[in-house]
C-alpha cells in the first residue's frame, strides 16, 4: 500500500456549515421525526386510547452521539457528491438507519474481504469512521492512502481510549468489561496497546469476572486461563505477568451496575493478593460508562416502578445498550425485544428476540385483553419514527386508528 506524503495528506473540511447542517436536518427529520413521539413528550410520556395506554420512558431513542454520527454522514453525503464514499461497518446498530446510510450513496467497506476493500481505496475516496470508532490499524491504513476521513466516533468512546492508553503507558493491563466482537470494545482494546506496551483482557459476566478474581489470588493453571477467553485478550497476553498491575474499563453502553461489580470484585482480589496500601498502586478504576447509556437504564428503572402488563423493546438486536434494557425488563415483567412494528403480527402472535437463543423466536398469545398498559423504550440508536410505528401498530391491532390517536394539534407543538 502506498505512503501518503505529507503534502498529500487530505485538507481538513468543516462539514458542519450552517447552510450544509440545515439541509441536513431537513433530510434527518423527514427520516426520522415523529409526531406522535413528540406529542408523548409534552403531554407527559403517557397516551390512552380505547383501553389502551401506553407509557414511554422519561429518556429512550437517539443520543448525542449517534445525532451526531447522522448529521455527519448525511453532511459527507452532501459535501463529497463527486467522490466515492465509504463507511468503516455500520454507522450504529439499527438496520433501519443502516439501509438509509446505504440510500444515499455510502458503501460499506468491511465486507466479508475487508483487507480487498481497503486496499482498493484511492486517496480521493472519502471514510467514515462510524460512532463506536475503529481500530487503530485499520485507521492507520486508511491514513497511509490519503483518503479524506469523517470521524463521527463518540467522545464517550474516546474518554474510555484515553483511559486504557494511559494504561499501556503506565504497564498496566486493561481490564476490559465489554464483548470482545463488538466494535467499540475492538477498538477499544487497539489502544491499550500502544508503543509496544500494556495488555488488555476483555471480560463478559461476572462469572468471567470471578474467574479472572481466583487467578489473581492463588494463580492456576495458565493455558486453561488463556483457553477460556480466545480472542479476549492481547498478543503475548501472559495472566501469571501481565494480571499484577490492573485497571478496569469498559465498553461504555454496559450496565452501569455490572460495570460496577466487575469493578468491586476485581478491586477486591487485588486488595487480597497485594494489601490494600499495595492494591492503591495495583489497582486503578474510571468510570466511562455512557452518560446517555446510564440515562435511559435510569429512566426504564422509574417507569418500571409503575405497573405495567408489558414492555417493548424497540432496536437493532446487535445494540448493546439497547438489548440491557431488555435485560433490565425481562426481569421484571413479560418483555418484547422488537427491531420494528412489522414484529407485531397481531394480537395473538409477535416475533421478538431472545437473547438467551441468539435468534427471533415467536410467542402467542402475548397481548393481554383490555385495559392494558403498555411500557415502551428504544436503545440510544433507535430513531423516533419506529418508535411512532410501534405505537401505531400496537393501537391498530385494537382497531385505532392514527387519526384518533393524532386529534387536535396540542398546543405549541
Amino acid at each position: 500500500m502506498p505512503e501518503a506524503s505529507a503534502a498529500s495528506k487530505p485538507a481538513r473540511v468543516n462539514l458542519r456549515t450552517p447552510d450544509v447542517m440545515a439541509a441536513v436536518q431537513a433530510q434527518v427529520e423527514s427520516h426520522y421525526r415523529s409526531e406522535i413521539v413528540e406529542r408523548l413528550r409534552l403531554s407527559g410520556g403517557a397516551l390512552t386510547c380505547e383501553g389502551v395506554t401506553v407509557r414511554l420512558a422519561k429518556q429512550f431513542g437517539f443520543c448525542y452521539g449517534v445525532e451526531r454520527a447522522i448529521d455527519l454522514a448525511y453532511a459527507a453525503a452532501k459535501v463529497f457528491q463527486d467522490r466515492r464514499l465509504f463507511i468503516l461497518g455500520e454507522i450504529i446498530h439499527n438496520p433501519e438507519v443502516n439501509e438509509q446510510i446505504v440510500a444515499l450513496g455510502i458503501k460499506n467497506l468491511l465486507g466479508k474481504d475487508k483487507e480487498a476493500e481497503i486496499r482498493d481505496l484511492r486517496a480521493e475516496d472519502v471514510v467514515i469512521v462510524p460512532a463506536f470508532g475503529t481500530d487503530v490499524v485499520t485507521l492507520g491504513r486508511i491514513k497511509e492512502v490519503g483518503c479524506q476521513i469523517v470521524d463521527t466516533t463518540c467522545g464517550d468512546v474516546m474518554s474510555v481510549w484515553k483511559r486504557v492508553r494511559q494504561n499501556a503507558s503506565d504497564d498496566v493491563t486493561s481490564i476490559i468489561h465489554g464483548k470482545a466482537s463488538h466494535e467499540e470494545t475492538k477498538a477499544t482494546a487497539s489502544r491499550a496497546v500502544v508503543g509496544g506496551k500494556g495488555h488488555y483482557l476483555v471480560v463478559l459476566t461476572l462469572a468471567d469476572t470471578d474467574y479472572v478474581c481466583e487467578y489473581i489470588r492463588k494463580g492456576g493453571d495458565k493455558a486453561a486461563f488463556l483457553a477460556k477467553f480466545p480472542g479476549a485478550y492481547s498478543e503475548g497476553f501472559d495472566p501469571d505477568l501481565h494480571l499484577r498491575r490492573v485497571g478496569v474499563a469498559n465498553q461504555t453502553t454496559m450496565l452501569r451496575g455490572e460495570t460496577e461489580e466487575v469493578q468491586r470484585r476485581v478491586e477486591a482480589a487485588m486488595r487480597d493478593r497485594d494489601g490494600a496500601e499495595r492494591a492503591r498502586e495495583s489497582f486503578r478504576f474510571f468510570d466511562t460508562i455512557c452518560g446517555a447509556t446510564q440515562e435511559r437504564q435510569d429512566a426504564l428503572k422509574e417507569m418500571m416502578e409503575s405497573p405495567m402488563d408489558l414492555l417493548l423493546v424497540i432496536g437493532g438486536y446487535n445494540s448493546s445498550n439497547t438489548s440491557h434494557l431488555a435485560e433490565m425488563g425481562e426481569a421484571k415483567l413479560p418483555t418484547y425485544f422488537i427491531r420494528n412494528a412489522g414484529r407485531l403480527e397481531s394480537r395473538q402472535r409477535i416475533v421478538h428476540f431472545d437473547q438467551h437463543a441468539k435468534q427471533e423466536v415467536t410467542t402467542d398469545n402475548w397481548l393481554p385483553e383490555r385495559p392494558l398498559i403498555v411500557g415502551l423504550t428504544a436503545g440510544a440508536s433507535c430513531p423516533n419514527n419506529l418508535i411512532e410505528e410501534t405505537i401505531l401498530r400496537l393501537y391498530e391491532l385494537h382497531g385505532v386508528g392514527a387519526e384518533q390517536l393524532l386529534g387536535p394539534p396540542v398546543a405549541g407543538n
